[in-house]
């Protein structure tokens, strides 16, 4: 066993995207070649409405998947598939855009509205391959109770837990994780894989050199093959990610992640002529 060291830890920044919707990004542009596959990650925390209720208009997305998890909160949607739904408490949305497909995600007015959007990006190989959509309701979702831990296997494995979606394109091990005070957990994975983990309540001390992170930090994992870390005294609340890198290629605008640069000007000209969606 190899404890897998702190190699970068991000804060990220406050932005705001879509209509205006006020979020933390908390990994994006600049962070895709160290956190390769997962392209951004958007956090969101708030209980003012005016934060998030401008939404995300109808907007399109290509050659990556987007994983949307509440804690609490409640989006509604719709896509050019013809879906259309509600994501609350508990629920993921997990949408592969694939070849192509123009979608909305309306927040609306809740107590608090506490979760993130992640992007995972598709091998060159499916880029283009049929959008589709997966509703995950929070009844779908195994919950693994543990002395001082309760773990929510949303996508992979935990130990001998399978969660109710494995990733069709990029094998991918996503948790939601609560410790109680001062609990020690830690979990084996491969070496070859990307992990990261996102604080999103109280503090944790991670790591052989025990480093205190605090909420709304992200802390990217280094060579080895286990990940511990222990709560501090307020208890932690984290998401844990985890997939192997892709190696390949980057070219990224906005919504739209290819190989080429050629493949974003092919994109841009399917939309404004028409012809972006190929699956309806």
């Amino acid at each position: 066993m190899q404890q897998k060291p702190i190699k970068k830890i991000t804060g990220g920044s406050t932005q705001y995207d879509g209509a205006g919707v006020k979020l933390v990004r908390v990994i994006g542009y600049n962070d895709v070649h160290d956190f390769d596959p997962f392209l951004m990650l958007d956090a969101f925390d708030s209980t003012n409405p005016d934060d998030y209720t401008k939404g995300f208009p109808w907007h399109p997305h290509r050659g990556i998947e987007t994983v949307t998890y509440l804690i609490t909160g409640k989006i509604e949607h719709g896509d050019s598939l013809g879906n259309s739904g509600t994501i609350d408490d508990g629920c993921c949305q997990w949408m592969t855009g694939g070849s192509g497909i123009i979608h909305q995600e309306m927040p609306q007015r809740c107590e608090r509205m506490l979760g993130s959007q992640l992007w995972i990006n598709l091998p060159q190989k499916d880029k283009m391959t049929d959008p589709a959509y997966r509703d995950i309701r929070q009844a779908q979702i195994p919950v693994c109770k543990e002395a001082g831990a309760e773990i929510r296997v949303i996508s992979g494995n935990y130990r001998d837990t399978n969660g109710p979606e494995q990733g069709d394109y990029v094998k991918t091990v996503y948790l939601d994780i609560k410790l109680d005070k001062n609990t020690a957990w830690s979990f084996s994975v491969h070496p070859e894989k990307t992990v990261f983990c996102y604080f999103v309540e109280g503090s944790a001390l991670v790591g052989e050199t025990k480093e205190r992170v605090e909420a709304h930090k992200a802390v990217l994992f280094g060579d080895g093959d286990t990940v511990s870390l222990t709560a501090t005294e307020e208890g932690v609340r984290l998401f844990f990610y985890a997939a192997k890198p892709l190696k390949e290629p980057i070219a990224w605008n906005g919504p739209i992640v290819m190989n080429t640069q050629e493949e974003l000007r092919l994109a841009s000209r399917e939309l404004r002529e028409g012809t972006f969606i190929k699956h309806q």
